[in-house]
C-alpha cells in the first residue's frame, strides 16, 4: 500500500510462528452506535451475489501487499498465500515503471531494501540518491533497470527487524510484472472456479510523469489488452495523488479509490501544482463530494476513521464513514497487522514487542464503525475477525 503510512512507525517487532494467533480480549473504546448498526447490517452482503464491487463480501479483506505478515511483500508466494487462506483482493501490487517502460510489483522505485540489488555487484554504479516527493532517497531505482536486469534479482524482506520469519524466504521468488500479475489472477480464476480480484495502486505518479514515464495510460494500456479495464472488471485502481485518480477515470471504466494519508498532510500532486488543500480537506462533506465524482472510494488511514490520543489509544470514531457514505463512497482503511506496536495501545498484550497483541479486540473497533473493508497483512486474522463480527 502507501508509502507514508501512520501506524506503521514501530522501531521493533516480530511475529509469532503460528498462523492465525490471537487472544480475544476487551480493550474497551467508544464506538458510535450508529455506525455498529450499520456495519452489522451490511457485514457479509455480497458474498459472491451480483456484479463488481457488489460481488465482495462486506467488510472486505483485503490481502495487504498478498499476506506480507508471512511471506515477503509483492512477491508471487504472498499473492498466492493471500488466496490461499481466503482474502477477498489480493493487493497485486504497488505499480512503478523499469527503464524500458514495463510495470513491475515493488513497494517503491527504491528497491534496495526490498530486493537483493546490493549483493550484484555489477549494479553497485547503479547507486544514487534522488529527489522523491521532495525528499531525499538514496538506493537503487526501477527506473534505472531494464526489465531484464530486474528479473535478474530477488526478493527480500522489506522490515526485517519486524518479521525475521519472513526472511527464511529472502532470495526465492523474483519481481512480478503488471503483466504476470493479470495472467496470474486469470489462472487462479480458472482453478478456483471463482473470480479472484486485485488491488493495484500506482506510486508517485506525478514523479514518474515529469520523468516521461506517466503511469495511468500504462496501467489503462495493460488493462485494456486483459480486457479489465470496464467498470465490473475485477480490478480495483487506487493512488495516493487524486489527480491520478481523476486521469484514470477518464482512461478506464475501473472502480478507482483515493488513499488519504494522515491528517494535515498534503498530496503530492497538490504541492506540485500548488494547490493548498490537505487530507483535512479531503474528508470534508465538499472534498468527498468532489472525490465522488471520479471515484467510488476512498483508503484512509485507521487514524483517519478512529483517532488515537496522545498515549496511542483509540478515542472517538470520526463522521468520516457517514459522511463517505453520505457521498456515496466505499471504505476501506488501512492497515490492520497482527504485532503489538502496530494496534492501538489499549489491543497491545504485555511488552514484547514480538508478541501478537489483541488483534481481534481492534478489528471489533474499526469493523463496528462501518468501515466497508480493511487491509490487513495477515488476512487469515482478518477473516476470522470477520466471522466473529459477523456472527456476535
Amino acid at each position: 500500500m502507501a508509502t507514508p503510512e501512520s501506524n506503521e512507525q514501530a522501531s521493533r517487532t516480530g511475529r509469532r510462528a503460528v498462523l492465525g494467533a490471537a487472544v480475544l480480549g476487551a480493550g474497551g473504546t467508544v464506538l458510535g452506535l450508529a455506525g455498529t448498526a450499520r456495519a452489522a447490517q451490511g457485514a457479509g452482503r455480497g458474498s459472491g451475489r451480483g456484479r463488481g464491487l457488489d460481488s465482495l463480501p462486506v467488510p472486505t479483506i483485503i490481502g495487504h501487499r498478498g499476506a506480507s505478515g508471512y511471506r515477503p511483500e509483492h512477491t508471487f508466494g504472498s499473492y498466492q498465500l493471500a488466496l490461499d487462506m481466503g482474502a477477498d483482493i489480493v493487493e497485486a501490487g504497488d505499480l512503478v515503471p523499469t527503464k524500458d517502460g514495463h510495470l513491475v510489483c515493488r513497494h517503491e522505485p527504491e528497491i534496495g531494501g526490498t530486493t537483493d540489488v546490493a549483493e550484484h555487484p555489477e549494479f553497485a554504479g547503479r547507486r544514487t540518491t534522488k529527489t522523491l516527493d521532495g525528499v531525499q532517497v538514496t538506493g537503487w531505482f526501477t527506473e534505472d533497470f531494464t526489465l531484464a536486469e530486474l528479473k535478474r534479482l530477488r526478493a527480500v524482506e522489506r522490515i526485517p527487524a519486524n518479521r525475521p520469519h519472513n526472511t527464511l524466504y529472502n532470495g526465492r521468488w523474483e519481481i512480478p510484472t503488471f503483466e504476470e500479475v493479470l495472467r496470474w489472477q486469470d489462472e487462479q480464476t480458472r482453478r478456483r472456479g471463482k473470480q479472484v480480484w486485485i488491488y493495484p495502486e500506482l506510486k508517485h505518479p506525478t514523479y514518474f510523469r515529469k520523468l516521461g514515464l506517466g503511469l495511468e495510460e500504462r496501467v489503462a494500456k495493460v488493462l485494456r489488452r486483459h480486457g479489465k479495464d470496464r467498470r465490473n472488471s475485477p480490478v480495483i485502481l487506487q493512488s495516493f495523488e487524486p489527480t491520478a485518480v481523476e486521469r484514470l477515470s477518464r482512461l478506464v471504466g475501473n472502480p478507482l479509490v483515493v488513499l488519504l494519508d494522515a491528517a494535515g498532510t498534503r498530496p503530492y500532486d497538490f504541492t506540485e501544482a500548488g494547490d493548498p488543500r490537505t487530507v483535512d480537506d479531503l474528508i470534508t462533506p465538499k472534498g468527498l463530494k468532489e472525490i465522488a465524482s471520479y471515484a467510488q472510494g476512498i483508503g484512509p488511514t485507521l487514524n483517519l476513521v478512529i483517532p488515537r490520543d496522545s498515549e496511542g489509544r483509540l478515542t472517538e470514531p470520526t463522521t468520516l464513514v457517514t459522511d463517505a457514505h453520505r457521498a456515496g463512497l466505499i471504505l476501506h482503511p488501512y492497515t490492520m497487522r497482527n504485532e503489538n506496536p502496530f494496534l492501538p495501545a489499549e489491543f497491545r498484550k504485555g511488552a514484547d514487542a514480538d508478541a501478537y497483541g489483541d488483534v481481534f479486540g481492534a478489528y471489533r473497533a474499526y469493523f463496528a464503525t462501518g468501515i466497508d473493508g480493511v487491509f490487513t497483512d495477515h488476512p487469515d486474522t482478518g477473516l476470522l475477525a470477520r466471522e466473529d463480527f459477523v456472527n456476535d
